[in-house]
């Protein structure tokens, strides 16, 4: 018997073996509940045992004909955004009809629901604002952190997205409408590594915000003050992963779309005392490992005759330099190549700086000719046709990584068309034809591995193996298998992180097939179950 919300529980017939959920609430409660409503689904017997009889239409319907009436909908929509906002409203009225069409359709709306429409979503996050989903948290509220946790309705949370919306996507400062990528990236551990969303927590740290124009948009949900740094900043954040430390002590906290200046100190600082992991720094880095040797392992390409140009120095740039252990790196920011006699260059950057003399981007790929090139600055049109015509390689790898569309370094298009089709090419936004290097491949399973395992501690193995597990499921024919096979993906890697864990002596060693079929059981299908009542509330 699993415990979801107070008194919701997942259980078990003895005699049939059926799974029910034991509900302790009726009527009008229960239909506006999201987490368990099945709207016109709900079965004769249990509208008369619920409470439900006369606030329905009269018809009882499958989940397949609800999912009609919602892609029909959906199919009158003209932009993107009202395509978000249809599907978040159903979120809201209907988790598991949501989830069950998300995970059915996973290619077609996952640019909707995530990138690239949620970074519109989240800059226009005030004026679509619908219901809550998660929780917020000031500096005010340091002391009061356990308090304002206790006011989450479900109990048992195994996932914590944290974000404190500085850095959105290639967006930048979005203060409080950051909210929406923990929503979203909650919502991606539910479709593909099946984490139940009762169990997924998302956090907005409201910082403030130096967005001249949220500050003075009227609409703005955040405190509409400067962001906050220093000593009120860190006491927060402290006071936030160790509240989370003791209601939920085996939780994952994962850091989402943190600046620069404290991206990586909250990562270093933390990642031995808490469950945790930062995505745009390990999570980019993983995939962005796992493209490439997909790449080399296609070309017959060797990992010790690379050279890796990466363009962009932030999050995601360091994180892919530290995930691309033995290649010989060559990192560019806004002030050309990083080189050590720099005098501003942050700390987590100085192990990859050069001893060369510095220089501009062209010029170095002229002198090195690289076989890797990269971008995560967040600027379109760095990838110039002298640039990667100056690669050299039968197949050069070209990652245009930066999101959302609009902020890409070149298009596929361009990229093959330089290097007369000989280019292996994957984006960070989706392009039609083009493999995706997307961090769905690898955070969900990792995470999954880590709760399933019961892993206190996230390694920089722990997502390596989690690249070489995927590179190991790359078709014949693409560098990452279909996102469509999510679940499965998922799976394996969990399988391979909870291995890890074990190797690494973080968790006790457990037998493969018994520790696979604890993962499977972990993962969530989003489909009715028969309901019957508990301790009914009809208030």
């Amino acid at each position: 018997m699993h415990e979801l919300a107070p008194g919701f529980r997942e259980c078990r017939d003895p005699r049939t073996g059926e799974r029910y959920l034991e509900v302790p609430t009726a009527g009008k409660l229960l239909n506006d509940f999201p987490m368990f409503n099945k709207g016109t689904a709900f079965t004769q017997e249990e509208r008369d045992t619920l409470g439900l009889h006369g606030l329905l239409p009269p018809r009882i319907v499958t989940m397949q004909q609800q999912i009609e009436r919602v892609l029909d909908n959906y199919a009158a929509k003209t932009t993107d955004l009202e395509r978000y906002i249809h599907l978040m409203s159903l979120l809201d009225r209907n988790e598991t009809l949501f989830y069950r069409i998300l995970l059915d359709r996973l290619e077609q709306l996952l640019p909707i629901v995530y990138m690239p429409t949620v970074g519109l979503a989240c800059q226009r996050f005030g004026h679509i604002y619908r219901r809550n989903r998660g929780l917020y948290f000031t500096p005010e509220d340091a002391g009061r952190v356990d308090e304002i946790l206790g006011n989450w309705p479900f109990q048992e949370i195994q996932v914590v997205v944290v974000t404190d919306g500085q850095r959105i996507l290639g967006l930048g400062d979005l203060g409080a409408g950051g909210m929406g990528i923990s929503i979203g990236k909650g919502i991606l551990y539910a479709a593909g590594a099946g984490i139940h969303p009762a169990r997924i927590l998302p956090v907005c740290l409201d910082v403030g915000t130096d967005n001249a124009s949220l500050l003075s948009d009227p609409l703005y949900l955040g405190k509409p003050r400067p962001r906050v740094r220093g000593r009120k900043y860190d006491d927060l954040v402290e006071a936030f992963i160790a509240g989370v430390q003791r209601r939920w002590p085996s939780a994952l906290i994962q850091f989402e779309d943190f600046g620069i200046e404290n991206a990586f100190r909250l990562l270093d600082g933390h990642r031995t005392r808490a469950c945790c992991f930062n995505d745009d720094i390990q999570g980019t880095g993983a995939v962005a490992r796992a493209g490439i040797r997909a790449a080399l392992k296609k070309t017959d390409g060797r990992w010790e005759d690379q050279r890796a140009f990466i363009v962009g120095a932030g999050s995601a740039g360091i994180g892919i330099a530290r995930a691309l252990k033995g290649v010989p790196l060559w990192i560019f920011d806004s002030k050309g190549l990083l080189t050590t006699d720099r005098p501003e260059m942050r700390e987590f950057q100085r192990p990859f700086a050069r001893t060369e003399p510095g220089g501009g981007l062209l010029d170095t790929a002229r002198r090195v000719h690289p076989t890797i090139l990269i971008g995560v600055s967040g600027r379109p049109g760095m990838f110039t046709r002298e640039l990667i015509e100056s690669m050299a390689g039968s197949h050069p790898i070209v990652f245009p990584l930066s999101n959302p569309t609009s902020k890409t370094e070149c298009t596929p298009q361009q990229a093959m068309e330089w290097t007369n089709g000989r280019a292996m090419v994957a984006t960070g936004s989706p392009f039609p034809g083009t493999p995706q290097c997307n961090n769905m491949y690898v955070f969900p399973g990792v995470g999954l591995g880590a709760v399933v395992s019961g892993a206190r501690r996230i390694t920089d193995g722990m997502f390596e193996t989690a690249a070489d597990t995927l590179v190991s499921m790359s078709p014949e024919d693409g560098l990452f298998p279909p996102l469509r096979d999510i679940r499965r993906i998922a799976r394996r890697i969990a399988l391979s992180v909870a291995r890890n864990a074990m190797a690494s002596g973080l968790v006790p060693h457990a037998d493969d097939v018994d520790l696979d079929a604890k993962i499977a059981a972990r993962m969530w299908d989003p489909q009715y179950l028969p309901y019957r009542p508990a301790n009914i509330d009809r208030s």
